[in-house]
């Protein structure tokens, strides 16, 4: 026989004040206002969900930079050709970015930034004739300093890029990542997966140079990570290689010994992803730190984060 219908009159009930809540008004936005600053605005920021990882973010990049610990900024070539690089090297030498990586493809977009003060190619374009990425002069520019590692051989990739826009005298080279990382004497860390970018197909192309200095920033980015306790990872907008980069960095660093504790590592994306997921919010932090993911557009979240940082340290 089927069960029978329960007795709600039976069912206890308990008082509402109680019942404890996740959202209070005290964590509610304010309304706009017309003329408001910037930090008035960011002070009405909701203190829910996103909002309260947000304001968290926020508070671990400043407590990092008044305490002297690192702010590692991580970034794919998106974040580049959303035109973010002013803010980028803006944090950089106001002191709140310490250290910088990226991959090959966000490289050649800084490089090309120096270059001609534009990126970003039409792709489908290309593909018919095979001239998608066959540029001639980002190849051979960008060659010529990678060839430097046989010269060179402790020298990395992103320090022989920047190297390089110093030598051409690159016209555009404020808007370069690695020409600034060069000029302020920050680690600037460049991590390529051979046969992924453009300047793989190019005549000039040697493997074994490229490898050479690309290794050699995976272990000065494994000194970076040694130093994270109590400072700050920030993976933006990378999905695959930095965030493979960072956890194996972040193993190094803990087989010699940093016992890394009190830091925060932080996803921003357009949408979550597995790696990044894993690797930067959910692994590392098990160790001793806390993991947060933002969500949204880089074009406006960084600049976000970027104006509420210097709100709080200002």
């Amino acid at each position: 026989m089927p069960p029978e219908p329960v007795d709600l009159s039976r069912v206890r009930t308990v008082p509402l004040q109680l019942r404890p809540n996740k959202v209070s008004r005290s964590a509610f936005a304010r309304p706009p206002r017309k003329g408001q600053s910037a930090a008035e605005f960011l002070v009405g920021l909701p203190s829910v969900l996103a909002g309260a990882d947000f304001r968290a973010v926020v508070e671990a990049v400043v407590s990092a930079r008044r305490n002297g610990r690192p702010v590692v900024f991580g970034f794919g070539a998106h974040v580049l050709k959303c035109g973010l690089s002013p803010v980028v090297i803006d944090l950089m030498e106001r002191g709140i970015i310490t250290a910088a990586a990226t991959n090959g493809s966000g490289a050649i977009h800084d490089f090309e930034l120096a270059l001609i003060g534009e990126t970003s190619e039409d792709v489908a374009a290309g593909l018919k004739d095979g001239t998608f990425g066959m540029v001639r002069e980002t190849g051979e520019l960008m060659h010529s300093a990678i060839h430097r590692a046989w010269e060179r051989p402790d020298a990395g990739l992103g320090e022989l890029f920047g190297e390089q826009l110093d030598l051409i005298a690159a016209p555009n080279r404020e808007l370069s990542v690695a020409a600034a990382a060069r000029r302020l004497t920050l680690p600037f860390c460049v991590h390529v997966a051979v046969g992924t970018d453009i300047i793989h197909m190019h005549p000039q192309a040697d493997g074994a140079a490229l490898g050479r200095a690309s290794f050699n920033d995976f272990k000065r980015l494994c000194g970076v990570v040694k130093e994270l306790s109590g400072g700050v990872y920030l993976n933006v907008g990378s999905a695959v290689v930095l965030p493979e980069v960072f956890l194996k960095a972040f193993t190094v660093a803990q087989n010699l010994g940093a016992n890394l504790t009190g830091f925060t590592t932080v996803n921003m994306d357009m949408i979550a992803h597995y790696r990044s997921g894993e690797n930067v919010v959910r692994r590392p932090p098990t160790v001793g730190g806390k993991g947060y993911n933002l969500i949204g557009r880089h074009e406006i979240m960084l600049p976000l984060l970027a104006q509420a940082i210097v709100e709080e340290l200002d």
